[in-house]
């Protein structure tokens, strides 16, 4: 494309950053152009400087430590030459952006109105009053129901999709010519995340706007994107057409890429969890994807079996904190978990998942309902009998970086349970957190490191040793590799799976994404708004799924091929609310065999069809 029809034209564009008093490249001479009505996919995992270009273009890295050259040509200004003055009246009026993480980009403590309405009344001049008409507007545009009501609410009343709507909403607030999106459905749940998808896309065929999309997600890009350009380690390594990189990718980075990504369907016919091929990402050379051996043993007794599980919230309201109502997070589920096992609970956010796994440990307390590990009943347990329990059942949380004490070397995180439940001196404990290291694919000698000093997949590594470091019998992972790229949440599933395999680890893997939970599981059990829709065999939930919501989550998930890209889908709305009145009685729910082990919930009763 001719940089006189570009709206946007990037040339030769580096950007260092001062570490240690050296400048040091973190972009290499990046250079793309994005034409009217178009969209183009910046590609590539964390830290190949997607986020730093995009930054770059805004002016928004701070001057004191980071520096770009090259040429910026938008609306025939070169934005890296603009004055500071004339930056701000760019940013959020012709350029919009949208960030990740939307609880970063809205404040909490201003109402969505203020926050909608400051861009209108800074940029386009309105008075307040018009100003709040037009917020109602954007709400209405966005999807975003009860528009004028929801002024006056806080982000933390919204949830993750909608809050990334909000967010959408303001960047849309002054008509811009281009649109920026960094990274904005890598968090959100597949349904959540299909809706966001055509809601771009559907603004951008109303508004005539130009979209840069940045993502590591290729299912994404095969979905929205017309063009799209691969970097890697700050340079572009290819670009091109979608259709014409995804049928012929010529780079091996960009064939890794492509080759990691878990594809739904890919396990059709088979009965066992499948090890993901890995990649190198230097030569392109794949690894073949190996099936797991035959582990469960379902003759056994179970290593976890939940009975009529119960957990409702008290909500409070006024002065005197009457009680108002209950959130009714996880409503009368039971199953088993055998050794060797691998059940996933799949569901969108605030469908009870995460509510469930932290139950079964008591780091959330149930209301009913009976909670057995190791035959060992945990709800009826005191503190003494309660860390016994917890010894055999341990967890993995999605973010790892929480879950370690910044300040303290990972070697002592990994030993402190040991030593703390009297399994290992300290001196054993070191030779144990050296083993475990090299169990999970680190270096015994990086237990002297601080978690800062780790990627996002090495520090989940870490917590993984630090689980295995009391010898369960289970491990629940909540979320534990939706934050990692694709090549290394290839890692670190293959690394969950050769576990499994050689210690018979039972696993209630908890997530939202439905190409992985095909590839790991051995039975699947969905939930929606706190219930057990449908529960069976792996093949049998995805080969012949029987609930409607079932059949919608799998619908959402993004087809990695872009000659199939689907139509516009309906845009539905997220999850109900499991708020209760207090005198509600949770109905009884009746369920049909659909074969062996498949049991659905009769739809007719759950509201979801």
């Amino acid at each position: 494309m001719s940089q006189s029809r570009a709206v946007l034209a990037v040339s030769n564009l580096t950007t260092s950053f001062r570490i240690d008093g050296v400048w040091q490249d973190v972009v290499r001479n990046v250079s793309f152009d994005i034409g009217a009505r178009e969209t183009v996919a910046v590609v590539g995992e964390s830290g190949s400087g997607k986020s730093v270009t995009a930054l770059s273009i805004m002016r928004l890295l701070s001057s004191a430590n980071a520096r770009s050259t090259g040429r910026i040509e938008f609306e025939g200004r070169d934005l890296l030459s603009c004055p500071i003055k004339e930056m701000r009246k760019i940013r959020g009026n012709r350029i919009g952006m949208i960030f990740q993480e939307p609880m970063t980009s809205l404040n909490p403590v201003l109402t969505i109105g203020d926050q909608i309405t400051e861009v209108l009344v800074r940029h386009r001049g309105m008075r307040h009053r018009a100003a709040e008409a037009e917020a109602v507007r954007l709400l209405d545009r966005v999807r975003i129901p009860s528009g004028r009501t929801r002024l006056r609410d806080y982000p933390l009343s919204f949830s993750g999709g909608m809050r990334q709507r909000v967010v959408i909403a303001i960047a849309l607030a002054c008509s811009p010519r281009l649109l920026i999106a960094d990274e904005p459905t890598t968090a959100l749940d597949v349904t959540i995340q299909a809706q966001i998808l055509d809601l771009i896309r559907a603004l951008q065929e109303e508004d005539g706007m130009s979209v840069l999309f940045i993502t590591h997600d290729m299912g994404v890009v095969a979905e929205i994107s017309d063009r799209m350009i691969v970097i890697y380690r700050g340079q572009v390594v290819e670009g091109g057409g979608t259709v014409d990189v995804f049928a012929g990718a010529k780079h091996p980075y960009t064939r890794a890429l492509l080759s990691s990504v878990p594809r739904l369907g890919a396990m059709a016919g088979r009965d066992r969890p499948q090890r993901f091929p890995l990649v190198d990402l230097a030569t392109g050379e794949e690894s073949i994807a190996t099936p797991t051996s035959d582990t469960v043993r379902s003759q056994e007794s179970p290593v976890l079996a939940v009975d009529g599980l119960v957990v409702r919230y008290p909500v409070r309201k006024g002065l005197l904190r009457r009680l108002a109502g209950r959130v009714h997070a996880v409503e009368n589920i039971s199953f088993d978990l055998f050794p060797g096992e691998t059940l996933s609970l799949v569901g969108e956010s605030g469908c009870g998942k995460s509510t469930t796994g932290r139950a079964l440990i008591r780091l959330t307390e149930a209301e009913r309902g009976a909670i057995r590990i190791e035959g060992k009943a945990v709800r009826s347990a005191d503190r003494r009998d309660l860390t016994s329990i917890r010894r055999q059942a341990q967890m993995v949380f999605q973010d790892p970086f929480d879950s370690l004490n910044p300040r303290i070397r990972v070697g002592q995180a990994i030993a402190e349970p040991m030593i703390a439940h009297g399994l290992a001196s300290p001196t054993e404990a070191k030779k144990r957190v050296a083993d475990l290291l090299e169990r999970v694919g680190l270096c015994a000698s990086m237990a002297t490191r601080f978690p800062h000093e780790f990627s996002g997949g090495q520090r989940q590594r870490v917590c993984i040793a630090r689980a295995l470091a009391l010898e369960p019998k289970l491990i629940i992972a909540d979320e534990a590799v939706s934050a990692l790229d694709v090549s290394v949440k290839a890692q670190v599933i293959n690394l969950l799976l050769d576990l499994q395999e050689r210690y018979g680890l039972a696993y209630l893997f908890i997530s939202h994404d439905m190409a992985v939970v095909e590839r790991v599981s051995h039975r699947v059990a969905v939930m929606y708004m706190g219930e057990i829709v449908e529960i069976g065999r792996r093949r049998d939930i995805f080969e012949n799924p029987q609930h409607d919501y079932t059949r919608r989550l799998l619908a959402a998930v993004p087809v990695t091929d872009p000659t199939r890209r689907p139509r516009r889908r309906t845009v539905q709305g997220e999850v109900g609310s499991a708020f209760r009145a207090v005198d509600f009685v949770a109905p009884e729910r009746s369920y049909r065999q659909v074969s062996d082990g498949h049991f659905v919930q009769d739809s007719s009763r759950t509201g979801t069809s």
